[in-house]
């Protein structure tokens, strides 16, 4: 029976939804993190009756066919670079993105990765690193006994240094964008690295026409939605209950068909 497998399939993709859902609702309070969406396509079809030929030999064109679906697949698993809620920090190494863009850092292996969370500090030498530690890209360092930090919307670092009045700037920040955002790769710690789905990068200043703006003092937060995950996950658990109840009823009318033939 084909209602077996096809049902099988479904609730492998309600399987996968839930943990999409559920990776959601996690990162709920997570620094920058962008939603994920699970989309789904319908498998092959199994022709039982072709369309748009004779049915016998100098009969007339059948005009529709009988195709029966296989079930279903999973075609990604996509993110939605959607601009999240800013919430205030008042730290002055806390930066926030407003429209397009990404900040680039540099890996311990030496390759660059984009990310969204601006939760930037200073190391030992007082160069700008993430949270992890990661240089960001382009290197930055702020002098010693630097005070009065300041981050323009367009990325340009100011601070008074050696206790002068006068401000004087240490850094230029650039960021990134691509023209396919939803090809870049999650690679976990709040990182994505480019794809070839994603294309090069395109980096360019902050506030430049198609590039977001900076907001100091400022962090963005998950564009998690709360009320949509709760209703996505009844959602899919109504879905994986109604594709157990196919695999149990075909499992009885093969069971009365059995017991007919014995």
């Amino acid at each position: 029976m084909k209602a077996l497998s096809i049902a099988a399939t479904g609730m492998n993709a309600q399987q996968l939804n839930l943990e999409v859902i559920a990776n959601n609702i996690a990162n709920i309070n997570t620094t920058g993190y962008k939603r994920a969406r699970a989309e789904f396509s319908d498998l092959l079809y199994q022709t039982e009756r072709a369309a748009g030929v004779p049915n016998r030999a100098n009969q007339a064109v059948v005009p529709e066919g009988a195709n029966v679906g296989l079930g279903v697949q999973t075609s990604a698993v996509r993110n939605l670079h959607i601009q999240g809620s800013l919430v205030q920090t008042g730290n002055d190494l806390d930066m926030a993105l407003i429209g397009r863009g990404w900040f680039q850092v540099e890996t311990p292996d030496g390759e660059t990765a984009y990310t969204r969370a601006g939760a930037f500090n200073t190391n030992d030498t007082g160069q700008l690193v993430t949270i992890d530690g990661y240089t960001v890209v382009p290197g930055i360092t702020l002098p010693q006994g630097s005070t009065d930090v300041t981050v323009s919307t367009s990325g340009q670092i100011m601070a008074r240094v050696n206790g002068s009045s006068i401000p004087t700037q240490i850094g230029q920040l650039t960021i990134a964008n691509f023209i396919n955002e939803a090809g870049l790769a999650p690679q976990g710690d709040n990182l994505f690295k480019e794809t070839p789905a994603s294309g090069a990068a395109v980096v360019g200043s902050p506030a430049d026409p198609g590039y977001a703006q900076i907001k100091q003092k400022y962090l963005e937060a998950s564009n998690v939605d709360p009320v949509k995950e709760i209703t996505d996950l009844i959602s899919a658990q109504r879905a994986y209950e109604m594709n157990s109840k196919i695999i149990q009823a075909a499992d009885e009318m093969a069971s009365t068909v059995s017991k007919n033939l014995r």
